[in-house]
């Protein structure tokens, strides 16, 4: 079995991206389509339901507008693809090419909120649950679609000691994050990528300084 996949690198990489995008968007539309904006459903005292949407990156990060953060996903999405083909060409490491694949599918999977999101559904509300329309007669246009999020895990809910500087008597939350599936396929592949596919990362190192050294190579004076 282990030789078959490492045989069929390509396509399993087109199955992780394939599948993981499923599995994201029907979470995703199953949230939106059934919770108003806002309300939480308790499952255990550290993991909640919880349906926020959000104009940024992962985790409900925002560094940019909308639609300039729309297009840096889209070029980072060609380029993470892109470099993903031209690795399993080169006959990658079948452990690498999982972790590429996953970190493509989760990049995807928000990308297509941003795209279609906007076009398809009425704007979410804490007072009703969004529903369907007619396509282009959505709350936003096209690449300006929210983020759906859900996941929710408070794992430790405590208050900060009075003496505590700035924040004595606080409430403190730890991993108050809420995130969806395709977050969590991003998150799984870079840290993946970073325990266990060291070599290849050196590697790209490696060639990176090599191509540079090419461009710019260095003379007597230089030294």
């Amino acid at each position: 079995m282990n030789n078959f996949l490492k045989n069929h690198k390509g396509w399993l990489a087109i199955l992780i991206v394939v599948i993981s995008l499923i599995i994201d968007q029907v979470i995703k539309i199953n949230v939106k389509t059934s919770m108003s904006l806002g309300e939480s459903i308790r499952i255990t005292d550290w993991f909640y339901i919880n349906f926020i949407e959000n104009n940024g990156m992962a985790w409900g990060m925002t560094f940019f507008n909308k639609m300039v953060l729309s297009l840096f996903r889209l070029v980072a999405i060609s380029l993470i693809g892109y470099y993903l083909y031209g690795q399993i060409k080169k006959n990658a490491r079948l452990r690498y090419v999982v972790c590429l694949a996953l970190i493509l599918a989760g990049a995807f999977g928000n990308m297509v909120d941003s795209m279609f999101y906007g076009l398809i559904f009425n704007a979410s509300s804490p007072y009703y649950v969004s529903y369907f329309v007619p396509f282009g007669q959505g709350y936003s246009s096209f690449l300006l679609g929210k983020v759906v999020d859900m996941f929710y895990f408070p794992l430790i809910v405590a208050t900060w000691p009075d003496w505590f500087p700035f924040w004595g008597g606080e409430e403190f939350i730890f991993f108050s994050p809420v995130f969806n599936y395709a977050d969590a396929c991003v998150s799984v592949g870079v840290i993946s990528m970073l325990l266990f596919c060291r070599k290849d990362l050196d590697d790209l190192s490696t060639s990176f300084s090599t191509k540079r050294n090419k461009k710019n190579p260095v003379t007597e004076e230089d030294k």
